[in-house]
């Protein structure tokens, strides 16, 4: 319900209709924020799920609308007509902003109309097999972080499994992407293997089906994996198209991989018991960087027990792609406090990274090969002393270095024996 009646006055003008996207500007000032259903301030993702006990006149009629554009004027004449038809002035105000609110679900971003035409422009040409499962990432924060082959494949399929039905349909529209009710298909953790025979069906019968999760590339930390495993497994073609990646993004902006060997992605960390403080003490024993993802409700309690790293360096890579974006780096035992310093930082989706152990890090500068051609000379009969000269002279890596290493080796070695 809008606060005053003035605010009823927003869609009372006779051209709401022809000027919808005015109204709807206008109106989303004056809403509460838990009724926002999407707000694409700086084009991000922020599709929460409705809030329990709101209006929710003609949605079904809204469902079966199959322009955006169209629908946005449809709405506003529907809400004039009402109003003007109606003598009681707080029916009239309902009206209003029940259909105000509807216009802010169906906000499409003018300036994805071009990328559509663009999309199709670009990869309209290429071949899109039939009786093809399309693995299709999708932006995990910036709507524009999505590929034209993607928007292309997302028209062109006759159905797209998805995680959230709900949160795929809002992001379709934020793209003016149209699809029947029945074109979407859940496909969820607790529900995949079950689901993946019926995509399986529509997969046999020519149709090409897309799949995507709710931020990201699907069945790397969300679901997708036994969906892929299931289609394989039937002799039906995987067809992945690249984008948007947590994992990736953060480690872009860190420099931790070069140098360190590779990283290891561990994703979400067990809740609690054995199991995980059997993979904190892995993460202690790890020599490469480690790549971790937590939820703003648990991020403290992985911080709690990140601090037996001490020293060791972790980034905190939050809200990544979007407004609030942030990136920190602190000694694991700090990263407690830091946190408890300001609320905000304990909300939003966390990637957290554990750095490498200084000493990982130094030992894996060294080339390889001056590596193997120490210990092959030191085979040999040759002094740890003399080996790391003639490696040196042959690969231009550090004498003292390699000594070193040589040392640690050594050293390593004998505890093992």
């Amino acid at each position: 319900m809008l606060r005053c009646q003035r605010h009823a006055l927003l869609l009372a003008r006779v051209d709401a209709g022809a000027r919808p996207a005015e109204a709807g500007t206008a109106a989303r000032a004056h809403l509460h924020e838990h009724q926002r259903a999407i707000g694409l301030a700086q084009d991000e993702i922020h599709l929460p799920a409705t809030a329990p006990g709101r209006a929710d006149i003609a949605c079904h009629q809204l469902q079966a609308l199959a322009q955006k554009v169209r629908q946005r004027r449809v709405l506003g004449r529907r809400a004039g007509l009402l109003a003007r038809g109606c003598d009681n002035w707080r029916w009239r105000r309902t009206c209003r902003h029940v259909f105000s609110e509807r216009l802010e679900k169906l906000h499409v971003t003018p300036s994805f109309a071009l990328a559509l035409q663009a999309a199709h422009a670009a990869a309209g040409s290429q071949h899109y097999p039939q009786a093809a499962l399309y693995m299709v990432a999708t932006p995990i924060g910036n709507l524009a972080d999505i590929s034209l082959r993607a928007l292309h494949v997302l028209q062109l399929v006759d159905a797209i499994a998805c995680e959230d039905t709900r949160h795929t349909r809002q992001l379709l529209q934020a793209y003016g992407i149209d699809k029947p009710g029945n074109a979407l298909l859940a496909l969820h953790q607790h529900n995949e293997r079950s689901a993946a025979q019926a995509v399986v069906e529509r997969l046999r019968q020519g149709l090409r089906i897309a799949y995507v999760s709710d931020a990201g590339t699907p069945g790397i930390s969300d679901p997708g994996a036994l969906l892929v495993d299931e289609v394989q497994r039937c002799g039906l073609r995987v067809v992945p198209l690249p984008g948007a990646s947590s994992v990736t993004t953060a480690l872009s902006a860190t420099a931790l991989v070069q140098g360190a060997g590779g990283y290891l992605f561990a994703g979400f960390l067990p809740a609690k018991g054995k199991a995980r403080q059997t993979a904190i003490a892995a993460l202690q024993a790890e020599a490469r960087p480690v790549v971790l993802l937590e939820s703003p409700h648990r991020i403290t309690e992985l911080a709690a027990s990140l601090a037996v790293l001490g020293d060791r360096p972790v980034t905190l890579a939050r809200e990544l792609t979007k407004q609030f974006e942030q990136l920190h780096t602190t000694a694991a035992r700090g990263l407690s406090d830091w946190l408890r310093e300001d609320a905000m930082r304990q909300r939003g989706e966390f990637v957290v990274i554990v750095h490498a152990p200084e000493k990982a890090v130094a030992e894996s500068a060294i080339p390889q090969e001056a590596l193997r051609l120490m210990q092959l000379l030191n085979n040999e009969g040759v002094s740890l002393k003399s080996a790391a000269r003639v490696a040196a002279q042959f690969t231009g890596a550090a004498r003292n270095a390699l000594y070193e290493a040589a040392l640690a080796q050594r050293h390593a070695g004998s505890e093992r024996a």
